[in-house]
């Protein structure tokens, strides 16, 4: 068994500092990572810089980054205006739109509701597709919200299915406050299940808020899901939504896969190398288990 990971760390991570992470640190970030092995780096986002300042040199990165052949540099677009500063942008050959499954959050992310969130996506999708490019989706809050509380399965399902149905590859299943189970995941799969999309469509992103991330990620595995969104150094949470914290730790991933006899093609110790130089930039250690576990052997 093969598992892919999708590492968000460059963009999901970065998005949640406090300061602005130096251009050349992100592109040094994204180089050392695509040299541990990882294949699928998200390396910035084209969301307005009032609302992600972090993020606000997304066009001068990708036009200074090296390219590895054989790698993927996704970068999250939110709209039409970010889709016309992607394409301007040589070398995208990867978008992908950040949807909700929650009234709530899609007011207070996307300024829309639930189902306007459909018609600001669809051109998005329809012009990528014609531009040749790959489209993702990620659904957040596809276990609870904390305006909303628990969200139900089928609701997710049928939101995850309109995005699919846009014309998305992929659908990556947000826990984006970390408080989903093992047993939340079977019943979500089980109702993606019932509305005709099978595991090969899907991909997970867990928080670890209560510990629950790779628990999670290995039901996930259990049930056919080969896509794994990760943060190195688990890094990241959402601005928009203040309970969410870390994501899942690629290093502490990697190790449970490597444990399992799962091929990822990525260096562990390369990886978590990189997350302690990233740690001390960022000022404070890294919340990753393995990368604390093994920076006394690097």
């Amino acid at each position: 068994m093969r598992v892919t990971i999708y590492e968000v760390g460059p963009r999901d991570g970065l998005q949640n500092e406090s300061a602005v992470v130096p251009v050349e640190v992100k592109r040094e970030f994204i180089g050392r990572l695509a040299e541990a092995g990882l294949t699928t780096i998200e390396a910035t986002s084209f969301v307005h810089p009032k609302w992600v300042p972090q993020l606000a040199d997304a066009g001068e990165l990708l036009e200074s980054l090296p390219r590895v052949p054989g790698v993927r540099y996704p970068v999250l677009v939110p709209n039409e205006r970010g889709l016309d500063r992607a394409t301007l942008q040589q070398g995208v050959t990867d978008i992908a739109i950040f949807g909700s499954a929650t009234e709530s959050f899609a007011q207070r992310n996307l300024n829309r509701t639930v189902e306007s969130q459909f018609e600001m996506f669809a051109p998005v999708v329809a012009r990528a597709l014609a531009h040749g490019m790959r489209v993702r989706a990620y659904v957040s809050m596809c276990f609870a919200d904390p305006w909303e509380g628990p969200v139900a399965p089928e609701q997710v399902a049928r939101v995850g299915r309109r995005l699919l149905d846009l014309g998305c590859c992929e659908l990556s299943l947000g826990d984006t406050i970390g408080v989903g189970t093992p047993r939340h995941v079977e019943a979500l799969l089980d109702a993606f299940a019932e509305a005709g999309v099978g595991p090969d469509r899907l991909a997970v992103h867990f928080h670890d808020t209560y510990g629950q991330a790779l628990a999670n990620t290995l039901t996930a595995l259990k049930r056919g899901i080969t896509v794994v969104d990760s943060s190195a150094g688990g890094i990241g949470g959402c601005p928009y939504a203040k309970s969410a914290t870390g994501n899942l730790a690629t290093e502490d991933l990697v190790w449970m896969l490597d444990g399992l006899g799962v091929e990822t093609g990525v260096d562990v110790r390369s990886l978590a190398a990189t997350s302690l130089w990233l740690a001390e930039i960022l000022g404070r250690p890294s919340p990753s288990r393995v990368v604390q576990a093994l920076a006394k052997e690097i």
